[in-house]
């Protein structure tokens, strides 16, 4: 299987209304963070159902993929590994795993990240260091840093929270409203497992946290509590 015969099969899924309201959702205007990606038209649901048909595809396959102008394209390849990692072995799952990372450039919007990040970078470290979240955090390149961050909400779900509130701290300040929103929101995924944990550190950050990031992070509490956390 060739990539070119994936993307045509994706072109089968095609919705000509999707094509035209995409790039504006995933804003691909001149000086935005998705300047110039550009969108087949293919819901997430049709991607999936060509991602899991051929999930066995050689890596090399998978990078062609993600080297596509098409945005669907390379989702396709990052859910393909996501179903991939599911039923493999660990030797498996690391070489999955080291080939995700060796692909960041190419996983540069927000929802290539947040639909896979979890799967394959947050799974993989449940049981292993974590350096590797700190080092992408580290990066100069955003999509990285929200690598980082979204692959926490799988240890999160796990009842793990070391690592969200370490780089909560580290990314504090960032600049940029995808960060804002990534670290919020994980905060409120903190939230809903240890509701004191989370007061604790708005308690002791929402006076420095931009307002983005403390929005998002105190979505889940109640009108009184929001009101107070956002009165500065």
């Amino acid at each position: 299987m060739k990539s070119i015969e994936i993307q045509k099969e994706l072109e089968t899924y095609v919705d000509p209304v999707k094509r035209e309201y995409l790039p504006g959702f995933f804003k691909t205007g001149k000086g935005q963070y998705g300047e110039g990606d550009k969108f087949l038209g293919v819901v997430v649901p049709n991607t999936r159902i060509v991602a899991k048909r051929h999930k066995d595809i050689p890596f090399e396959v998978m990078a062609e993929l993600l080297q596509s102008e098409w945005h669907e394209c390379r989702l396709c390849a990052l859910l393909m590994m996501v179903e991939r990692f599911k039923k493999s072995d660990e030797k498996e799952r690391e070489a999955i795993y080291r080939f995700y990372l060796s692909q960041t450039e190419r996983i540069n919007n927000w929802d290539l990240v947040d639909l896979s990040a979890p799967y394959i970078v947050g799974e993989y470290l449940r049981d292993k260091s974590r350096d590797d979240l700190y080092r992408l955090a580290e990066s100069n390149l955003l999509w990285e840093q929200r690598i980082a961050v979204v692959a926490t909400v799988t240890l999160i779900r796990n009842n793990d929270f070391t690592d969200i509130l370490r780089l909560a701290e580290l990314l504090l300040q960032h600049k940029h409203d995808l960060m804002q929103k990534a670290i919020g929101w994980m905060l409120r995924e903190m939230g809903k497992k240890d509701r004191d944990l989370l007061l604790r550190f708005l308690d002791k950050y929402r006076m420095v946290m931009p307002r983005t990031m403390l929005r998002y992070s105190i979505e889940k509490l109640t009108e009184a509590e929001r009101k107070y956390y956002m009165k500065r």
